[in-house]
């Protein structure tokens, strides 16, 4: 199972093609972009690490992907994922957001089921990549 965060979740991966035309359409509607990265893609992981700062006045999509790629280079064994942020709300909205590159490899979850007191059963979801230590979690 892959992770399935985000606006193309469940299609094949984007060509850089198909990204740039999401980041023109963001652009068309005058929505800020930044790009982010983790090692720990957990569905409650929403706050991944910042690749430099939100992009507010770009018009060209080619400043994105020249982001992406850079992030790509210095990240090639982890999630990478592009968000636009849409303020005409008076705050920041996530209006879009979708994964760029996945590791080759995706250990996947395990379900973990917890019994508690009065019959209780809840469940978390475990990441196998989390049993290695932070920036080892994936192969180079």
């Amino acid at each position: 199972m892959h992770i399935t965060q985000g606006t193309f979740s469940y299609l094949p991966p984007l060509t850089d093609e198909q990204i740039g035309a999401q980041v023109q359409y963001a652009l068309d509607n005058e929505w800020a972009l930044s790009v982010e990265f983790t090692d720990d893609p957990h569905p409650r992981n929403f706050l991944w690490e910042m690749w430099g700062l939100p992009m507010f006045d770009l018009r060209d999509p080619a400043a994105i992907l020249l982001e992406v790629t850079r992030c790509r280079e210095a990240y090639p064994a982890r999630y990478i994922r592009v968000n636009a942020y849409d303020r005409r709300l008076g705050r920041q909205t996530t209006a879009l957001s979708f994964i760029v590159q996945r590791p080759k490899h995706e250990p996947g979850f395990r379900l973990e089921r917890q019994e508690g007191p009065d019959r209780q059963v809840r469940y978390t979801l475990h990441a196998y990549a989390t049993d290695r230590g932070a920036g080892e979690r994936y192969e180079r």
